[in-house]
């Protein structure tokens, strides 16, 4: 994580914007939160364990309450290059959508994770295009732009374990517009899967479900 909060911090962004960091400590036991307290970052200190989908969503209450017009989720573990997310802007400026994803499969470069992973991947594109009519290539992406009505739906509610693919669906039910842009993804530097071996087919069967029953949920 310090490599990406030093990397964060040497972004020029277009004049136009400013960069605000919020770290998630969600109870880590590997001294998160004392790197975060050694650089000028905004922490939030978790006092329970939330998983991956309560720690989007902390940080989306955060970006709402804060009034900001942008919030990008990306990993602590250096899988994301902070200097891609101009790209994300960039994509935002061009196409105004409500989401932005950074995908790693809209050009063949960079890191692309592994054969196994990408067929799994290959097979959420095929659901959530059943679910939501979208073409989304990277549905499993946790590297994203959203705007002010995707942020203030994401702190109202947003899907707690392995959140991404399902979130897609809800996103597109409430109207919200979805766009990918091509990223130079690297290696994971630090920490490592929560998905591996035999809970792979387990994510894939959960996520599934997840995914139907967010889309055959009654809108209110």
């Amino acid at each position: 994580m310090p490599l990406v909060l030093n990397e964060l911090h040497a972004i020029r962004l277009p004049d136009s914007y400013n960069l605000q960091v919020l770290v998630i400590n969600d109870c880590s036991t590997d001294g998160t939160k004392t790197v975060a307290q050694q650089h000028p970052v905004k922490l939030l200190d978790l006092p329970i364990n939330l998983g991956i989908g309560g720690a989007v969503q902390s940080g989306l209450l955060f970006a709402l309450q804060n009034d900001f017009d942008l919030a990008i989720q990306i990993d602590g573990d250096g899988q994301h290059p902070p200097k891609e997310l101009i790209k994300l802007l960039d994509q935002y400026q061009a196409t105004k959508a409500n989401v932005v994803i950074a995908s790693r499969f809209l050009a063949n470069v960079g890191f692309r994770s592994s054969f196994t992973r990408r067929v799994g991947i290959r097979y959420f594109y095929r659901l959530n295009k059943l679910f939501t009519g979208k073409r989304i290539y990277d549905s499993t992406s946790g590297f994203r732009l959203f705007d002010r009505k995707a942020i203030a739906l994401g702190a109202s509610y947003y899907p707690d374990d392995y959140p991404e693919p399902e979130s897609l669906v809800l996103f597109s039910k409430a109207g919200l517009t979805i766009a990918e842009v091509p990223v130079m993804m690297s290696h994971r530097l630090g920490g490592r899967s929560s998905i591996r071996n035999f809970s792979a087919l387990y994510y894939c069967i959960k996520v599934t479900i997840a995914m139907f029953f967010s889309f055959i949920r009654k809108t209110t």
